[in-house]
C-alpha cells in the first residue's frame, strides 16, 4: 500500500506542476459493430443479429445429440464430460452439426413431443432481445434440451450435456435472465428451478463469467428464499473487503487521485484548509494530498481534516487511530495538520452546525465523497437534505465520485439486467489485471475483491426497501440533481485527463482501461464501458 501512496503522491506532485492533454477518450463507442455487448464483454463474439438463428440451431443440435444418443447408441454425444471447443463460425459449426447428423431443422421444435424443444425458453428473455414475446407459452413450461425439463412444480434437473462452453455461455445468461423474469413474476418455483440450472450450467466456464453467474446466483437465491445479506453487520469488515479492492483495482486509485486533484486546484494560494470527507474510512486518499501540499511552491498551508464514519461494532474509535496515523504522516512531512472525527449512521443526519467551519477568508473548504451519496437515496429525501447542508458549509469545491451504472430503477428486471452487463464488465476488468496468475502475488487481494463485489450485486438483486442501499445512478442523473441544488460543473482540466491516464499506466501497464473525459467530468472504464465518474461541484453563483 505503501508504494501505492508513494506513487500518489508524486502523480500529484506532478499534476501541479502542469501539462495538457493530447484528447479527449472517446472509448465508449468502439465496441465491435453488431456484438451482443455483454457476451462480448466475458470473451464472447456473437453478432446480435445472429442470436436468434444460433439459439435455434443449438436447441435443434441438442435435440438431435439427444435423439441420435438414444437411437444409434453413439454414447460419445450424450456424456456428460463431453466437450467441443469454440469454433471461429458458430453458426456455420452448428450447421454443419445439423448436416452431418441428418436432422431437418423443421421436424425439431414440433409441439406434441416430450423431448422436443420449443422457443417459450427464449421467450422468457426479456424485452424480445432474442424472440418476440407474442405468447404466454413462456409461463407454462420452459425446456432447456432432450433431457433437462423444468416445469411449474420445481422439479430437480436430470443430466444435461454440454456441448460446447460458448453455447453453455449464452444459454447461462439466458438462464439467468429468465430466473430474474420469474422472481419479477413472483413465480417463485419456476425461479427456483432456473437458478439450479445456473449452476449446472456455470459448471462448463471458467474465470470472469463463471464467478459472475456464482454471485448472481446467489443473490436470487436469497430473493427467492427471502434470505436477506445482513446490512453493514461489521463497517470494519467492509472496510478491509474496500482496502482489498483498492489494492487489486484502478478504481478506487482513479478516484481519489482525480478528486484529489480537484481539490489541490482550488486550494491554491489558500493559507488554511479544510477536507470535509464523507467516508473516511481507512484514510487512504490523504497521504498522497498531504504531499502534495507540503510540496507546493511557498510552504504548505495549515491542513484541517474532518473525518465521518459509521459506528464501530466494538464501539473502538476508529476515526481517531486513522487520524492518529495521519498527523504522524503530517509531522514527518512538516504539514501543520488538525483532525476531528465525527460518527453518524447516516450523512443524512449530519448537522453542518457542528463541524466549526470557519469563515471562508480563513479557511478554504472542499467536502469530499467517494461511493456515498448513492447510498442516500435508500431514504426518501436524504440526499436533499445533504445537499442542503453541503451548500450551508460554502465549500470552494465538492468532489463526487459514483459508479457509473442505473442500479436505482423501481423494476426489478430494469435493475438486474443493468447490474448484469455492470458486474460483468467489473469481474471480467480483474482477470485482465494478471492477479489471476499464480505468480501474479494478489490472489488473496483478488478473492476478497469478488466478496467486495458479490456482497453489491446481492444488495441490488436481493434487497429491496431501505435494505437496498446500492443505489448507483448515472453521472447525467447526479448532473440534474446537483444542478437542481444549487450547484454548477467545477470542470477538471485536461491536466487531470493526462496525468489519470499516466497513473493507469502505472497500473498492470494499463491495458484495457479506459479514461474518457465527459463535459469536464473524469469517467473510469473497461474497453468500452465507462465504469466510474468523478465529478467536481462549486456552489452556483448569485446573480
Amino acid at each position: 500500500m505503501k508504494r501505492d501512496r508513494d506513487r500518489g503522491g508524486k502523480a500529484a506532485e506532478a499534476v501541479s506542476g502542469g501539462g495538457s492533454a493530447t484528447g479527449k477518450g472517446k472509448m465508449w463507442a468502439e465496441a465491435d459493430a453488431g456484438m451482443d455487448e455483454l457476451l462480448a464483454v466475458l470473451g464472447y463474439k456473437v453478432k446480435s443479429s445472429d442470436m436468434a438463428d444460433v439459439a435455434e440451431k443449438l436447441e435443434q443440435l441438442e435435440v438431435a445429440m439427444g435423439t441420435t444418443a438414444m437411437e444409434d447408441g453413439v454414447s460419445s454425444l450424450s456424456t456428460d464430460t463431453t466437450v467441443h471447443y469454440n469454433p471461429s463460425d458458430l453458426s456455420g459449426w452448428v450447421g454443419s452439426m445439423l448436416s452431418e447428423l441428418s436432422v431437418i431443422p423443421d421436424q425439431i421444435g414440433v409441439s406434441g413431443g416430450n423431448n422436443l424443444i420449443n422457443d417459450d425458453d427464449l421467450r422468457a428473455i426479456p424485452g424480445g432481445a432474442i424472440l418476440g414475446n407474442d405468447s404466454e407459452s413462456a409461463k407454462k413450461r420452459i425446456k432447456f434440451d432432450s433431457r433437462v425439463e423444468f416445469l411449474e412444480n420445481g422439479c430437480s434437473p436430470r443430466a444435461v450435456v454440454l456441448v460446447d462452453s460458448q453455447e453453455a455461455g449464452v444459454r447461462l445468461v439466458h438462464t439467468l435472465m429468465a430466473c430474474a423474469e420469474a422472481v419479477q413474476q413472483e413465480n417463485m418455483k419456476l425461479a427456483d428451478a432456473l437458478v439450479k440450472h445456473v449452476g449446472i450450467l456455470a459448471e462448463s466456464q471458467v474465470g470472469a463469467m463463471r464467478k459472475v453467474a456464482a454471485c448472481f446466483a446467489e443473490a436470487l437465491v436469497r430473493r427467492i428464499y427471502k434470505i436477506r445479506p445482513q446490512l453493514e453487520e461489521n463497517s470494519s469488515y467492509a472496510d478491509v473487503l474496500e482496502m482489498h479492492f483498492y489494492e487489486t483495482a484502478p478504481y478506487l486509485k482513479f478516484a481519489h487521485f482525480t478528486a484529489n486533484q480537484a481539490i489541490l486546484e482550488a486550494f491554491a494560494g489558500a493559507k488554511r484548509v479544510h477536507v470535509i470527507d464523507f467516508s473516511l474510512k481507512q484514510g487512504m486518499q490523504w497521504p498522497a494530498l498531504m504531499q502534495a501540499l507540503a510540496l507546493r511552491p511557498g510552504g504548505p498551508p495549515a491542513f484541517r481534516l474532518t473525518g465521518i464514519g459509521p459506528p464501530q461494532p466494538d464501539n473502538t474509535d476508529a476515526l481517531q487511530q486513522v487520524g492518529w496515523k495521519l498527523a504522524q504522516l503530517a509531522e514527518t512531512i512538516g504539514v501543520e495538520f488538525e483532525f476531528r472525527g465525527f460518527v453518524a449512521n447516516s450523512l443524512a443526519d449530519l448537522d453542518a452546525k457542528i463541524l466549526d467551519i470557519k469563515p471562508g477568508d480563513y479557511e478554504t473548504v472542499a467536502v469530499n465523497s467517494v461511493f456515498e451519496l448513492h447510498r442516500l437515496l435508500a431514504r426518501p429525501g436524504a440526499v436533499e437534505k445533504v445537499l442542503d447542508s453541503i451548500r450551508a458549509m460554502g465549500p470552494k469545491i465538492v468532489t463526487v465520485v459514483e459508479q457509473e451504472a442505473d442500479h436505482n430503477g423501481v423494476v426489478f428486471m430494469d435493475r438486474f439486467n443493468e447490474a448484469l452487463h455492470y458486474y460483468s464488465t467489473m469481474f471480467d476488468s480483474l482477470e485482465g489485471s494478471g492477479l489471476t496468475q499464480p505468480d501474479g502475488g494478489g490472489g488473496q487481494d483478488l478473492f476478497m475483491t469478488e466478496v467486495y463485489l458479490g456482497r453489491q450485486i446481492c444488495n441490488v438483486v436481493a434487497c429491496d426497501g431501505a435494505e437496498r442501499v446500492e443505489r448507483h445512478e448515472t453521472l447525467a442523473k447526479w448532473r440534474r440533481r446537483m444542478g437542481s441544488a444549487g450547484f454548477e460543473p467545477a470542470h477538471l482540466g485536461s491536466n487531470a485527463f493526462k496525468q489519470a491516464s499516466m497513473l493507469l499506466a502505472l497500473f498492470a501497464g494499463g491495458d484495457g482501461y479506459r479514461v474518457e473525459e465527459n463535459d469536464g467530468c473524469l469517467m473510469l472504464g473497461w474497453h468500452t464501458r465507462p465504469l466510474i465518474a468523478t465529478s467536481a461541484w462549486r456552489l452556483t453563483e448569485v446573480e
